[in-house]
């Protein structure tokens, strides 16, 4: 610690629950990194296996909805909306501490969220994270990626497109 330290403001926490004014179903950018950025973890392929499959379990229990779920290397891109009482932060919280005990993965505290408001921000979301694989170069085309969850008329479906 600096004596620069004790000029800082107290950084506040966010609590990540869904506002009362949120419309029922309203989508939201959500990303949950690795505390070891840079490191290949997330998409070996058992631990990817076991982690869709988690996220898949808490979509089954409503406890929220996946649209998209992509795994990169060391962190998460997903497109979910939650229940109006929900806590996202608890949500995330309990999954990450889940997967953690289970998989191995150490994760990095809280995660970053923003609510989609418009189509155009939906669309746009949408394909930043189905072309992130791709700008990484980890494979030529976003349906190739084997490391998705992604929602489908006919219900939630994992692998590439």
């Amino acid at each position: 610690m600096s004596a620069y330290d004790d000029d800082l403001p107290e950084r506040r926490r966010l609590h990540h629950d869904v506002p009362h004014w949120v419309e029922d179903g309203s989508l939201f950018f959500i990303t949950v990194n690795c505390a070891e950025r840079g490191r290949h973890q997330l998409t070996l392929p058992q631990t990817a296996a076991a982690l869709l499959d988690a996220a898949r379990f808490y979509h089954e229990q409503k406890k929220w909805h996946v649209t998209l779920l992509l795994l990169m290397p060391d962190h998460f891109h997903a497109l979910m909306s939650f229940p109006r009482d929900a806590v996202m932060g608890d949500l995330f919280k309990a999954w990450k501490r889940f997967t953690a005990r289970t998989i191995g993965i150490a994760w990095q505290d809280g995660f970053f969220d923003h609510r989609l408001r418009n189509e155009n921000e939906v669309t746009e979301k949408h394909h930043y994270i189905r072309h992130n694989p791709v700008r990484k170069n980890l494979c030529t085309r976003p349906e190739d990626w084997p490391h998705q969850l992604h929602w489908t008329s006919g219900g939630l479906v994992a692998g590439a497109w």
